[in-house]
């Protein structure tokens, strides 16, 4: 149901809103609005100490309007409105008194303009930008997996290599390089998200620990590069 508040620049319309106000932040909703707005801008100036309610509401839509145009203001009055014995005056007849109030009402229901629904539309989406996580970095890193001796099942250490499984790591390319000796050592790329993944506790929590320790003895990180 659209609230309508007349004659905001005479006593009577102030007492409307100061009666609408009562135990209000604001004249709709537990936040500023638009409403808010409309019945500012055609309050003239902020009301006295009989109305405490609208006194009280008008400095605090008057803060957060301040916050919004941090210009300095030297201060504006609106000229031009009809004293109290002349709008008397210009009520004999009736329908020109009827059509007076009807262009003094403010109808908080009406329908936004269009640069009231684009500067929502900005305001949401703005909202949703800083909603957004932000992404993890990359890195590609390379690794030297040693086996134990000769006698080591290749195999199965890179099998154990590959076992280890955790949110942010995925393993890559992978060979055999001979060291001397008849051992050979498993040379592989990974890709990790530097949120998620440390690779020091990858090696020594996960890859020197057991039970894959008993394929591995060390892991060396050859290269470590930013993506």
């Amino acid at each position: 149901m659209a609230i309508t508040f007349s004659n905001l620049h005479r006593e009577e319309g102030l007492k409307a809103v100061e009666e609408h106000l009562s135990g209000k932040t604001y004249i709709s909703g537990d936040q500023l609005s638009v409403d808010d707005v409309k019945v500012y801008a055609a309050v003239l100036e902020k009301p006295g100490d009989g109305f405490p309610n609208v006194s009280k509401w008008y400095d605090t839509v008057a803060s957060h309007l301040a916050k919004s145009f941090p210009g300095k203001a030297v201060g504006v009055k609106i000229g031009g409105c009809v004293s109290q014995s002349g709008a008397q005056k210009a009520e004999a007849p009736a329908t020109a008194g009827a059509d007076a109030d009807d262009d003094d009402d403010i109808d908080l229901f009406a329908d936004e303009t269009e640069d009231e629904k684009k500067a929502a539309e900005e305001r949401e989406a703005a909202k949703k930008d800083t909603k957004k996580p932000k992404e993890s970095g990359k890195s590609s890193v390379l690794l030297d997996v040693k086996p134990w001796d000769d006698e080591t099942d290749m195999k199965k250490l890179e099998e154990a290599v590959r076992s280890v499984q955790m949110p942010g790591l995925y393993w890559g390319a992978s060979k055999l390089v001979p060291v001397g000796y008849g051992i050979k050592k498993l040379t592989i790329m990974m890709t990790i998200e530097d949120d998620l993944v440390s690779v020091d506790n990858l090696i020594e929590d996960h890859l020197t620990s057991e039970p894959n320790n008993e394929y591995i003895q060390s892991v060396d990180i050859v290269a470590f590069n930013k993506i």
